[in-house]
């Protein structure tokens, strides 16, 4: 891995409840990095949305943090950061993007001028880079009238990059070569293909519970178990509706 470009992988999203196929996305992606040969993930880092992203049968941000930390207990280079949730207002994706990339940069070593006071040079290391991880049906979105933002989708895909993995019934492609946009910037558009065939969505898992209907080897146990006993989208549980601005993976 030596001489290879450090990279931060980073899913926004719902998260609502995470499930196996969000753990998946990271590993895919971090698979297909490697396998260029000018890429080391050395992390991944997931942002749950605030509650205010009013998506029908959103569950408290503390109750979905807490679900994503149970299902991290397993990895040892994927992280949760609550900053996103517990915005007193909705945040666009690239507003999320562009916090982590300022906190990986304060994070790295800078050189000190020869005389005091003078400015710091650069950092001593490599700054990684910060790609958004996120699925082909996110892809798509991109070109949804109204959905997202113009100069938001170029900033996301110009300056941070993408790495986009594959779903059943979606050609991620296609999305890429249908848009003038995604086009020109297709260099730093990642698309990895997961081995696995996985159609599993946290949109299947609330049904499945609603309806009283078992979700083991859909999620983690743990986070199947802190559900159950918090009676997280119990067939009473109440829910919100609003569209907004497209938020990642998850569903």
């Amino acid at each position: 891995m030596k001489n290879r470009v450090p990279v931060v992988l980073l899913a926004c999203g719902s998260f609502n409840p995470i499930t196996h196929m969000h753990l998946r996305l990271f590993e895919v992606a971090r698979d297909h990095l490697h396998q260029t040969g000018r890429y080391q993930v050395i992390r991944g880092i997931i942002s749950p949305v605030s509650d205010l992203y009013g998506k029908k049968d959103l569950v408290a941000a503390h109750h979905r943090v807490a679900m994503v930390q149970l299902a991290l207990q397993t990895s040892d280079w994927i992280g949760v950061d609550p900053w996103e949730s517990e915005q007193a207002q909705w945040t666009e994706t690239v507003k999320v993007l562009r916090h982590h990339h300022r906190k990986l940069l304060a994070s790295l070593p800078w050189t000190e001028g020869p005389d005091l006071g003078e400015a710091p040079s650069p950092p001593a290391a490599a700054a990684p880079e910060l790609k958004l991880l996120c699925g082909a049906d996110v892809l798509r979105t991109f070109d949804t009238p109204g959905l997202w933002e113009e100069a938001h989708v170029r900033e996301i895909v110009e300056r941070f990059g993408l790495v986009c993995v594959g779903r059943t019934g979606h050609d991620a492609a296609a999305y890429v070569a249908g848009s003038p946009l995604l086009r020109r910037f297709r260099h730093n558009i990642h698309l990895a293909t997961e081995p696995v065939r996985n159609d599993v969505s946290a949109t299947l898992v609330r049904q499945a519970l609603r309806r009283g209907q078992s979700a083991k080897y859909l999620l983690p146990d743990a986070v199947l178990a802190y559900i159950t006993r918090h009676r997280l989208y119990a067939p009473d549980a109440a829910g919100s509706a609003g569209p907004r601005e497209n938020q990642g993976p998850a569903s």
